[in-house]
């Protein structure tokens, strides 16, 4: 298998570093959108860090319109974001029908929460106790090219390595045991909705302390493969009209949306 190793490997700070538990749960507050959770929170950031500082095994779903719609038609899917540790708005239409909701929070994109967690784990002086991070999926070369790019931005942070999503069952087997003699704080997972999350709830074991999230198409962007959405589209709700016009082809999966925002308006007149 082609797997690199980008930089030093160090292992979880334990509880006792840390200074005691700390139960970051009580500082979630979960809504129901059409059966899936997703948890309310003032810093996401901040309670992913601290389940990384404790060593405490977390499952991060990047929720949105379509992963929605998605799970109503596939009940493995929906338990899967039931179990998750934290789900996150990800979506505009998520947030939005939270807002209807009278539920006021800002979108979370995945991408943007990984970059936070890329980025505040340079902080510690002594490298050796920087989290670690694992890069796993898109085309030959991509995941390289993002931990590459990431390496010159923030020197010193701490990839264990990178393998693209385009593997034999042979290589499968190569890289769970690869993850298992890493155990990285956290794996990035960008094989697409819902391939990564079944990815994940069916791998975690394999590292069971870490953090593990879904970044979708993030390595494409953090590559330079792709650009993503100008700021004002992000800040006005419309990235997915960028994504649109990037990929053509994901009119069908669009579809989700119209959908979606009319089960959200027809949720608040039964009510």
């Amino acid at each position: 298998m082609n797997q690199e190793q980008l930089g030093p490997i160090s292992g979880q700070q334990s509880i006792e570093a840390s200074g005691g538990a700390v139960d970051g749960e009580r500082s979630l507050r979960p809504i129901d959108i059409m059966g899936v959770p997703v948890h309310l929170a003032e810093n996401y950031a901040d309670w992913v860090i601290m389940q990384l500082r404790l060593g405490l095994g977390t499952h991060v779903v990047t929720l949105n319109a379509e992963m929605v719609m998605q799970a109503e038609q596939n009940p493995a899917l929906a338990e899967i974001i039931r179990r998750a540790e934290l789900v996150i708005p990800d979506g505009a239409g998520v947030v939005l029908f939270l807002r209807l909701k009278r539920q006021s929070t800002d979108r979370c994109p995945g991408i943007e929460l990984a970059e936070t967690l890329l980025r505040r784990s340079i902080t510690d002086s002594d490298p050796s106790k920087r989290p670690t991070f694992f890069f796993f999926g898109g085309k030959p070369g991509i995941s390289q090219a993002a931990a590459a790019r990431w390496q010159q931005e923030l020197p010193g942070v701490a990839i264990a390595g990178t393998q693209h999503g385009y593997l034999t069952p042979e290589q499968q087997v190569e890289l769970q045991q690869t993850l298992q003699s890493l155990q990285p704080s956290a794996v990035f997972v960008g094989l697409g909705v819902p391939r990564q999350e079944f990815w994940i709830a069916e791998h975690r074991h394999l590292c069971p302390q870490s953090i593990w999230i879904g970044v979708g198409g993030s390595f494409d962007i953090w590559s330079g493969e792709k650009s993503r959405a100008p700021g004002w589209l992000r800040n006005n709700h419309l990235e997915w009209v960028y994504r649109l016009y990037q990929e053509p082809w994901r009119w069908y999966r669009m579809l989700a949306l119209p959908k979606f925002a009319w089960k959200a308006i027809l949720s608040q007149i039964k009510n």
